[in-house]
C-alpha cells in the first residue's frame, strides 16, 4: 500500500470521544489508563494518509483528520474543537496541531469558543486543502493516492518526513534535517532510475529501494 484513504460515514468522519464514559473519569484514571496515547499511531505512520472528510469532524474527529496528512472536504464538512463547551480542552492534538494549520487567532478562536467552522472558511484558512462535492471526496482522495503511489514508497516516506520536520523544528534544524534527507535520496537506486528516466525521456520504473 502507497497510500492510505481515512474516511468516515456521509454523516460525521469520526465521533470523536465518548462523552458518557468522560462522566467517570478522573486525573487517576486517564493517567493509568494512558487515555488518548494510542491514536499518536496515526501520526506516526510513515505512508501518507489522506482524510476524506463527509460531515462532522468534532473534537475528536478533527483531531484525527489533522494527523493525517493531506485533508479533502465534502461541501458539507464542519470542523471543530467544542470540548470547551464540556470544561475541558483538546487533549489529541487540537491545541497544538490547529494554530500550525491556521494560524494562532483562527485557533483560539475555535478552541475558546468551541464553535464550529464550515468546509468552505478551513479551505481559506488551510486547515484542508480541497472541497469537494460530498459524493465525490472519497474518489477524489483516492485519485490522489493513486497518484502519489506512481512515486517511489522510499522516496515518498522522505518526503513526508522532511515536510513534517517543519513543524516540529526550528528553521534551521529543518534546513538541516532536509538537506540530510535530500543527501541521503542519492544513495537510493530509485533516485538513479528517477534522473536516467527524466534524461532519456521516459517514466521511471521505481523499485522503492
Amino acid at each position: 500500500t502507497a497510500a492510505i484513504v481515512l474516511t468516515g460515514s456521509e454523516r460525521a468522519f469520526a465521533a470523536g470521544a465518548d462523552i458518557k464514559e468522560m462522566q467517570h473519569m478522573d486525573i487517576q484514571s486517564c493517567y493509568k489508563r494512558g487515555l488518548l496515547a494510542g491514536w499518536n499511531v496515526v501520526s506516526r505512520t510513515r505512508k501518507p494518509i489522506i482524510a476524506a472528510v463527509n460531515g462532522y469532524a468534532l473534537g475528536g474527529g478533527c483531531e484525527l483528520a489533522m494527523m493525517c496528512d493531506v485533508i479533502f472536504a465534502g461541501t458539507g464538512a464542519k470542523f471543530g474543537q467544542p470540548e470547551i463547551s464540556l470544561g475541558t480542552i483538546p487533549g489529541m492534538g487540537g491545541s497544538q496541531r490547529l494554530p500550525r494549520a491556521v494560524g494562532k487567532s483562527i485557533a483560539m478562536e475555535m478552541c475558546l469558543s468551541g464553535e464550529m467552522i464550515d468546509a468552505t472558511r478551513a479551505l481559506e484558512f488551510g486547515l484542508v486543502s480541497r472541497v469537494c462535492d460530498p459524493d465525490c471526496v472519497v474518489s477524489e482522495a483516492i485519485r490522489l493516492g493513486e497518484r502519489i503511489a506512481k512515486k517511489s514508497k522510499l522516496i515518498v516516506s522522505l518526503c513526508k518526513e522532511a515536510v513534517n520536520s517543519a513543524y516540529e523544528l526550528s528553521q534551521q534544524e529543518g534546513l538541516r534535517c532536509e538537506r540530510e534527507l535530500f543527501f541521503t535520496t542519492f544513495g537510493t537506486e530509485d533516485n538513479s532510475e528517477g534522473i536516467k528516466a527524466h534524461l532519456e525521456k521516459r517514466k521511471p520504473r521505481f523499485k522503492d529501494c
